[in-house]
């Protein structure tokens, strides 16, 4: 974490809030001078010379004209989200009087904020580290019970509390070898390779559950993909209807009505789902049908999970089959369907794989125990309480790796202090680079315009 002193920049603006027309429009004001520059359109108290954290009813005035009733907010530094002075302006929602109110502010002196520009200063002020400066738009665009709590427990560190200590546990040991430079010449030791060896090794413990969550920890974030695989006509389209509850893909008695894949979302106990009815998988020489099912294929070889639905022992025997096409690891979930007239073919089937399941899509019998299956083998994925989402945290994680890899091979092959120094150098910078404690101006505009105006 950056710990600058608090400097506080030109004052910004922007809407808050979602824009279009809503009951209340939230602006936010933000650095130097923005309490004065809201008080000059502001007619009520005198903001100048009220307490932090305290709210004023009056008025937006241009001049004689009176533009809309608001309530402001005054937040004094530090004690602000971006730990400057800031000022929120609660209006009505009416896109008019929004811009009314941001021409306003931006003629006594403000400028329209950039993407993600209260967040960033809010982590160059210290208000918190890189990786929960970013767990702020993950929170924002959490739409399911389990990214709302990956992207909360970021927020309030605890991510940066597990990189913080291993990084602290090595910074100790770097300064022991790069001490053991200064006095090269006297062949003295003062970092002991054993228990360098020892701590690297838990660090890579550490580290490596860390790596192993990304891609449960990008399925929380994006929705898990589940594939629904087989033959023509064995109902898959009416499974994906039946999990949706709506009509989402046309079913017919005809083989081969899917010829596209067709994908919808939905949460279950609290994880997003995202279901992929595919084309059934079978010979053909027509074009647009073929077409389908090499998009049925890549889809399932993308698919974190794949459901092969079977409706008789042969179409169990060809999905058998298929799923030794799968490359990669695959959770595979086995389904019979039509469980109303397939009774005793699923007693049959179960002696040969007692993880079938038995449903019937058409009368939804069956479908709990399915779903229920889904979400478990989902929540089994993960090994670790913190979970990693981001793509530009695990890059650096497998690059750390790679530098405490090279650090053993170094105490292996008994490489001099200055290579060791190096590696364990590098080990620390990918970390910093992860919660900022190294951060480039390239870097935190990269991050920064990726969020929302007035975030």
């Amino acid at each position: 974490m950056i710990n600058n002193p608090i400097h506080q920049q030109e004052a910004i603006c922007a809407l808050a809030t979602p824009s279009g027309v809503g009951a209340i429009g939230v602006i936010r004001v933000s650095g130097l001078n923005s309490i004065s520059i809201v008080n000059e359109i502001f007619k009520g108290k005198n903001l100048n010379q009220v307490e932090s954290h305290t709210a004023h009813f009056g008025t937006i005035q241009s001049e004689s004209e009176l533009i809309d009733e608001v309530l402001v907010t005054v937040f004094k530094t530090p004690k602000s989200f971006t730990k400057e002075d800031s000022v929120e302006i609660s209006c009505h929602g009416s896109d008019y009087i929004i811009k009314q109110i941001l021409k306003l502010l931006i003629k006594k002196g403000a400028r329209i904020a950039r993407p993600g520009e209260f967040t960033q200063r809010a982590f160059l002020n210290g208000q918190f580290d890189l990786v929960q400066a970013e767990a702020v738009a993950d929170l924002i665009a959490a739409d399911s019970e389990a990214s709302h709590k990956t992207a909360l427990n970021q927020l309030r560190g605890g991510f940066s509390k597990k990189l913080a200590s291993l990084r602290t546990e090595l910074i100790h040991f770097a300064s022991l070898v790069e001490l053991e430079l200064d006095f090269g010449e006297e062949d003295v030791e003062f970092a002991e390779r054993d228990d360098l060896r020892q701590l690297i090794i838990k660090l890579r413990k550490t580290i490596a559950p860390l790596i192993e969550s990304f891609d449960f920890g990008n399925a929380l974030k994006e929705g898990v993909p589940v594939a629904i695989v087989g033959s023509p006509n064995v109902g898959k389209s009416t499974l994906l209807n039946a999990l949706l509850n709506e009509e989402k893909a046309i079913v017919t008695s005809v083989a081969g009505t899917t010829r596209d894949v067709i994908e919808d979302t939905m949460v279950l106990e609290g994880l997003k789902f995202r279901f992929i009815d595919t084309a059934g998988i079978r010979e053909t020489t027509d074009l647009v049908e073929s077409i389908g099912i090499e998009r049925s294929r890549g889809a399932m070889e993308k698919a974190d999970i794949v459901i092969f639905l079977s409706d008789s022992e042969e179409t169990y025997l060809q999905n058998k089959q298929l799923a030794k096409e799968l490359s990669g690891k695959k959770d595979i979930l086995w389904v019979l369907n039509k469980l109303d007239i397939n009774q005793g073919i699923l007693t049959k089937l179960q002696t040969d794989n007692p993880e079938m399941i038995g449903i019937s899509a058409q009368t939804q019998e069956g479908l709990l125990a399915l779903t229920n299956t889904l979400v478990a083998r989902v929540y089994s994925q993960s090994a670790t309480d913190t979970v990693v989402t981001n793509l530009r945290h695990y890059e650096h994680l497998l690059k750390t790796q790679d530098a405490l890899n090279e650090v053993i091979n170094g105490l292996d092959t008994g490489i001099t202090g200055d290579f060791l120094a190096q590696d364990i150098r590098l080990s620390l910078h990918h970390l910093g680079e992860i919660t900022g404690t190294i951060v480039t101006d390239d870097l935190l505009d990269n991050i920064f315009s990726k969020f929302c105006i007035g975030k």
